[in-house]
């Protein structure tokens, strides 16, 4: 079945259980023979989501190609326009990158990891975005809701709400996951979220069963009745040695360190998680193994650039 992004071709679905998911990309020879992680063909499908990513359905298919160039490139405008990732762009294009403690949780935005939820969600979990936090933000270049992704199922008619980490340190980036899920998924937060977000989709015309939505996330609607019909998928991009020591995803000591690896990432989180409504969650661990978070990152701001300034 084909995907909106057709990103199959470029990630691998390594581990596909209930509540755990695992991906990677492995390697291809370069123009010299030589085994090279596909770094390049991941930001440019990246880069593919980003028109969807920016505006969601609010503004028509994505996938009208003679609209495809000027909305992709007012899709990096609209990017920058968001304060984290314009000072993100700053810190980056000065060689400089986000350390896993660092305090203004802001820039974190600004590191594309919701990007990667978006594509992972899309192609993977055959998700579709209910909510843009680029198209729907203030004038101060703020988003309007705390979630990192608002998609749903239609066919299951199910809310996903995502968190998302871009991390050097795998067990940091869960760390930060668990925080979220402790913040975010108690009462209070979420029917302040869900106000917000209903006041947008009243705005838009296009959504699938709309009404059902707005029911779910009313404020009438049981707390237990909203999380068992609510996904929560937590994704932690992280940087991982093991694409520096080995040059073929299919070799077999590649396979069992990486299992390993994911299979430990995921007893850490279990052990961690001390949330006191886990039972009633339905959370689903992500885990997005990268060669290099920084070259990642900043190979994403390089080419957002480029499209910016065409549109100058």
């Amino acid at each position: 079945m084909k995907t909106p992004f057709n990103s199959e071709n470029i990630i691998t679905h390594k581990i596909s259980e209930k509540g755990f998911s695992t991906f990677l990309v492995g390697y291809d020879i370069n123009d010299h023979g030589k085994s090279e992680y596909r770094l390049k063909p991941l930001i440019q499908k990246l880069c593919e989501v980003l028109q969807e990513f920016a505006f969601g359905f609010h503004e028509g298919d994505s996938t009208d190609n003679t609209k495809t160039y000027s909305k992709l490139v007012e899709a990096a405008q609209s990017i920058y326009k968001i304060e984290a990732f314009q000072k993100v762009k700053d810190l980056y294009a000065n060689n400089g990158s986000i350390n896993d403690d660092v305090d203004d949780k802001l820039l974190r935005r600004g590191e594309f990891g919701e990007l990667i939820l978006h594509l992972l969600l899309r192609d993977f979990h055959n998700t579709i975005p209910l909510l843009s936090k680029v198209y729907f933000k203030d004038s101060l270049g703020h988003a309007v809701h705390g979630f990192d992704a608002v998609h749903i199922e239609p066919n299951t008619k199910t809310l996903w709400l995502g968190e998302s980490k871009l991390y050097t340190n795998g067990k940091a980036g869960l760390k930060a996951l668990i925080n979220d899920i402790h913040e975010h998924f108690k009462s209070d937060y979420l029917n302040s979220e869900f106000m917000l977000i209903s006041k947008k989709l009243t705005q838009i015309d296009n959504i699938p069963d709309k009404d059902y939505w707005l029911d779910l996330i009313g404020k009438s609607k049981k707390l237990i009745d909203q999380l068992n019909a609510i996904n929560i998928p937590l994704l932690c991009t992280y940087h991982c040695d093991l694409f520096s020591s080995y040059d073929n995803e299919n070799n077999q000591l590649f396979i069992n360190e990486y299992i390993k690896e994911m299979r430990l990432l995921k007893q850490y989180f279990d052990d961690n998680n001390q949330h006191p409504l886990k039972t009633k969650l339905n959370i689903i661990l992500i885990l997005f193994p990268i060669k290099n978070k920084t070259e990642l990152v900043k190979g994403l701001h390089n080419k957002l650039s480029l499209l910016q300034q065409l549109g100058i």
